[in-house]
């Protein structure tokens, strides 16, 4: 689904932020990418999103080399891969609802579509009963819901999560990391970046780990106990 091959990523004044990457990422994956802060966790994974292109090498989604993809074509292969940050970047002056169907509105999408679409992933992260609410009337781990939420409702094939609990305390984080792994049984490929050992040691998954812009380990790691 997802293949790195021989990708480095290297900045004004000779900064690395990644070297000879060589990376495969199956369908249906949960994958944590750890690494201390500038290790190359979030250049990684904007690469995916076409938000960093590499200075030499290749980023492949479902066989393509996403080079190729035109200014054009990146909001439809967008909607592709969710994403969410640490920040939830909601709108505040809109209900859940709105914040999730934002997307939608703007993919011009019929009323009907809406509403049904975003019943079911409302649903699926457990914030039906706060459709209504703003942000500010929600807690932390609410707000990652929705912006998770957000990130879902166009279905995507693959679901990018950079440092999704960074804001949050233990509950909430547990709680949110219980909900990347209902998702990733749906269906989904779900990568996760974070600094949190004791959260990866708990996840009984893929951990792929960089330091100073290298892989330094590609393996299972932990016991999933969750």
């Amino acid at each position: 689904m997802i293949h790195f091959r021989n990708v480095s990523k290297i900045y004004t004044g000779d900064v690395v932020a990644l070297r000879d990457v060589n990376l495969d990422i199956g369908k249906g994956e949960f994958v944590s990418v750890v690494g201390q802060s500038g290790t190359g966790k979030s250049t990684l994974l904007k690469m995916i999103i076409l938000e960093e292109k590499p200075t030499i090498g290749q980023v492949f989604f479902n066989e393509r080399d996403v080079m190729t993809i035109g200014n054009r074509e990146i909001p439809y292969y967008r909607r592709r891969i969710g994403v969410v940050f640490q920040d939830f970047k909601l709108i505040p002056k809109r209900t859940v609802f709105e914040n999730v169907s934002f997307a939608l509105e703007v993919a011009g999408k019929s009323n009907k579509e809406i509403k049904t679409n975003v019943g079911q992933i409302l649903e699926i992260v457990g914030l039906s009963e706060k459709a209504i609410k703003y942000p500010t009337q929600l807690s932390g781990g609410e707000q990652q819901r929705v912006a998770i939420a957000r990130a879902l409702v166009h279905h995507p094939a693959v679901l990018v999560a950079d440092e999704p609990t960074g804001n949050l305390d233990m509950i909430n984080t547990w709680e949110i990391i219980e909900l990347l792994v209902r998702i990733n049984k749906l269906g989904t490929t779900v990568l996760l970046a974070t600094h949190n050992k004791e959260m990866v040691d708990r996840l009984n998954r893929r951990v792929i780990a960089l330091d100073k812009g290298n892989i330094i380990r590609d393996q299972l790691e932990g016991k999933y106990m969750i």
